[in-house]
Parts: C-alpha cells; sequence; structure tokens
C-alpha cells in the first residue's frame, strides 16, 4: 500500500509539472507564478516549487530581472527529436519547402490529434502574410481545409462523437452544422482535396490534400495558406485555385509515396 500511495503521489507531481509546462505555453511570452496557478489550478506555494524545481532541470528559465518564468531552450531538444523522428515530418518536410518556394504561399503539414489537428512543420512564401504557426501548434479540424482532409478518414458518426455539435464558430463563414461538415467532406473524398475561406481566420484561406501511410489510411494531409484574394472560393480567385489544385494534391501524393502509399 505505501508503495501504491508513493507511485500515486508520483504520478500526480508528474501531472502537475505537465501542467505547468502548458500554462507556459499558453501564448504569452512570460507569465508571474500567480498566473502560472491561475492557469492550472493548483496552489501558490506549489506553482512555485515545481516552478523552481524545472529551473533547475532547464525546463524553464525566469527573467533575473522581472522574475517572469518563460519556457527554457532546454525542452528544445526533446521537442526536436520527437519531431524529426515522426515519419510524416521526415517524408514532407523538402516536399513542402519546396511547395512553398514555387507557389510563394505558407505550406504546412499536420497529423490529428484528439479533437485537434497539430502541426508538425510550415514553411512561409512572400505571397503569405506572416505566420504565427509552428510545430506543435494546434487548430480546429471543423475550420480549416486540412483539419476537413484529416476527418475524411471518420465516418459521419465518429465526426459527431468526437465534436460535439454545435462546432464552434471561429467567424462568420465557419461550418457549425455537422449535416453541412458531412457535405463538405464527402466533396473533399470525391475531389481529393479541401478548400476553407475565412472560417478560421478573416482574410486567410488554405487549399489543402490527404496524406496516406501503406494501409491507404488518412494519417495525415497538407496544406497551401495565403489571402483569400488568391485562395478563396470567390469567382476572382477561382483561376489562382485551380491552378494550384494539382501541385498540392501530387504534393501530398509524394509524401505518401514516401511513406508507402500505393
Amino acid at each position: 500500500m505505501a508503495t501504491r500511495a508513493t507511485d500515486a503521489g508520483t504520478n500526480q507531481s508528474v501531472e502537475r509539472a505537465v501542467s505547468v509546462l502548458r500554462a507556459l505555453d499558453s501564448g504569452r511570452p512570460e507569465l508571474r507564478v500567480s498566473d502560472v496557478a491561475e492557469l492550472t489550478g493548483l496552489g501558490s506555494s506549489t506553482t512555485s516549487r515545481l516552478l523552481s524545481t524545472l529551473e533547475r532541470l532547464d525546463m524553464v528559465e525566469r527573467d533575473p530581472v522581472s522574475n517572469l518564468y518563460r519556457l527554457s531552450l532546454g525542452i528544445l531538444p526533446l521537442a526536436a527529436t520527437a519531431t524529426n523522428r515522426h515519419p510524416v515530418h521526415r517524408a514532407a518536410r523538402m516536399v513542402l519547402q519546396d511547395l512553398a518556394t514555387r507557389t510563394g504561399l505558407g505550406a504546412n503539414v499536420a497529423v490529428r490529434r484528439g479533437i485537434e489537428l497539430m502541426f508538425l512543420c510550415n514553411f512561409e512564401g512572400p505571397r503569405t502574410p506572416k505566420s504565427y504557426t509552428q510545430a506543435g501548434h494546434t487548430a480546429p479540424l471543423h475550420a480549416t481545409s486540412i483539419g476537413k482532409c484529416l476527418l475524411t478518414g471518420l465516418t459521419p458518426k465518429e465526426r459527431r462523437k468526437l465534436l460535439p455539435e454545435p462546432l464552434t464558430a471561429h467567424t462568420d463563414y465557419t461550418t457549425t452544422s455537422h449535416d453541412l461538415l458531412d457535405a463538405e467532406i464527402d466533396t473533399v473524398r470525391r475531389t481529393g482535396y479541401a478548400v476553407e475561406a475565412e472560417e478560421r481566420a478573416l482574410g486567410r484561406a488554405s487549399l489543402a490534400a490527404p496524406v496516406r501511410d501503406a494501409s491507404g489510411d488518412v494519417v495525415a494531409a497538407i496544406s497551401v495558406w495565403g489571402p483569400t484574394s488568391l485562395l478563396g472560393n470567390h469567382t476572382e480567385a477561382e483561376g489562382q485555385r485551380l491552378a494550384l489544385t494539382r501541385e498540392v494534391i501530387e504534393a501530398a501524393d509524394a509524401i505518401s509515396q514516401a511513406l508507402g502509399a500505393l
């Protein structure tokens, strides 16, 4: 019994430490102890002790002047190793870099992680606004073209179980109904690509295609993104969108082949 109690306490400490690290990835570059305590729901003294321990382990660092905490570069080798060892990242990196160079647009690859997608890498092109998307960042599945490609691997019943209705609206253009989402995903399956215009952020649009592994399952998706004037569904963007569709599908096929897909 003593061993079980000790194990439980140790597991709880690990969970709390991880919650502190995630709080420091909440969007603000630096946080006070009280900020971290509020975000994690932990007491101030517990939060302070955890931050001090993580600081000694080089997982977080404290500004000597402001006493604010931020994630340390000591965490970078772990994150880089996890990313670089992922088979989709290895197969997609050079293909996406070339795609961004040729199109002048941003290029991403992402996988599904539960109810969200997670970006594995991102390349910026000269025709795109500055991107704040980084490896490890997440985004909604239903409000992005890349997410809709990932959802093609699920049945309508599985999608409804995964994403409760109404779907979260990020702009006035976001699809919030599962019935409408079903129709969009049927189109993605039929055409082999997805287009999203201003569903996640105003002024931005994207075009995506699914990536498959050796078993034929959708394991990832890639997208190009940029201003709606270049990629949106409206008439003036149609020529540009159609010209990019083949490039995105071919890039996704190249990554799929590297993963063993026929």
